[in-house]
């Protein structure tokens, strides 16, 4: 029993250092133009689908773990602030993505497939309402009512054609807004005490509004593409690596 409980802490410590060396590298290369898709001034980040995917296929803490050790790393090459990092990147980072492998299992339920879609209008109804009160560049504006039209879309395609898509995309949905939501608030309040990297203080309230809608919208991409067909191609390579209620239909 010991032997045994010895061997799954080590494999629980390997997977998490794996987890945070490939988030951390990946996310500094995604911010060095390596791996960004780039459309204007807006910076797309993928490196959202390995902590993602981590918690799903082995566990929420082993995703959050990994991910908010990850995160601080990039932080540290990125703007090299720690208490910003501590209080916002990591708590965001572990909250969210612990949440995105919680909420990843059981069972699919008819619930979990509207929920898919429904979030999904929150992010367009936000998008809109900065573009009508000006409270984001034009440009930016219709590049993130664009991709969160595009994203409703693709969420209610998978609730009907490709239903057992939809508990991921419900998960990590909610996972990064949650997260999202955090950076937002974290970030406004952040700037009320000291200048934010990006040369900001005293940001309004507002802004917290545009933080969340810029995380969620440059990330949510990836993780409604690209992470569901990762997760069942992992399974059915490999589907005793994988928790027996991961990906239960």
């Amino acid at each position: 029993m010991r032997s045994g409980g010895r061997t799954r802490k080590s494999l629980e410590v390997a997977l998490i250092a794996s987890n945070a060396a490939l988030y951390a590298v990946v996310g500094i290369a995604t911010h060095f133009g390596i791996f960004a898709p780039v459309f204007g001034t807006v910076r797309f980040w993928p490196s959202v689908v390995i902590p993602a995917t981590f918690s799903i296929l082995f566990s929420p803490w082993i995703g959050a773990v990994g991910a908010a050790i990850g995160i601080f790393i990039s932080d540290m090459v990125v703007h090299g602030n720690p208490i910003l990092s501590i209080t916002v990147g990591v708590t965001s980072n572990f909250i969210g993505f612990y949440l995105i492998g919680v909420l990843a299992r059981g069972r699919l339920t008819i619930l979990k497939r509207i929920s898919s879609v429904v979030i999904q209008t929150i992010p367009l109804v936000a998008a809109v309402f900065l573009y009508l009160s000006g409270g984001l560049e034009e440009t930016i504006s219709s590049i993130f009512i664009g991709v969160a039209v595009i994203v409703l879309l693709v969420s209610l395609g998978v609730a009907h054609f490709k239903q057992q898509y939809s508990k991921i995309i419900y998960s990590s949905s909610a996972g990064l807004m949650v997260g999202s939501a955090i950076i937002g608030i974290g970030l406004w309040a952040y700037s009320q005490f000291a200048m934010l990297p990006i040369g900001i203080s005293n940001a309004p309230i507002v802004a917290s509004l545009v933080w969340f809608l810029w995380t969620y919208l440059t990330e949510i991409p990836f993780l409604v593409f690209f992470l569901p067909p990762i997760l069942y191609a992992v399974v059915k390579a490999m589907p005793e690596k994988v928790e027996a209620e991961v990906l239960a239909s």
